[in-house]
């Protein structure tokens, strides 16, 4: 059991390492949903400890996504609010185990993560095009 484990964390860690900057992207968008799921899902249980731990990894994507921003791009000055909001509404969501506000957080992630992948999608598309 402990040698699978090893081998789907060493897998994970190579996933990341050969990943192009876009796909790390779309995979912190990805993150931060399954952990506000998690906390979610320990804030049903009673679990406090587990559901903080949860909520504070989603927080932390947050923080991540907004210090990749390149600020003299326009739409990096358009995101950063949008991101700060997400961020502020997660840590209100964690302190007060509201459920509502996490179900925001994570409703504005996925449009985000579903916008990401359609350009994604779309830029692919124009290379292979060119």
């Amino acid at each position: 059991m402990q040698n699978a484990f090893h081998t789907a964390e060493a897998y994970k860690r190579q996933q990341i390492m050969t990943a192009s900057p876009e796909m790390l992207i779309l995979m912190l968008y990805n993150g931060a949903v399954k952990f506000i799921n998690e906390g979610i899902k320990h804030i049903e249980e009673k679990d406090c400890i587990k559901s903080n731990k949860a909520l504070i990894r989603a927080q932390n994507i947050m923080i991540e996504l907004m210090s990749s921003l390149k600020m003299e791009y326009d739409i990096s000055k358009q995101l950063y609010p949008l991101y700060n909001y997400i961020y502020r509404i997660l840590i209100e969501g964690n302190m007060k185990n509201d459920k509502e506000k996490l179900e925001e957080a994570k409703g504005l992630i996925l449009q985000f993560r579903d916008t990401w992948g359609q350009a994604m999608k779309k830029a692919q598309q124009e290379k292979s095009d060119a």
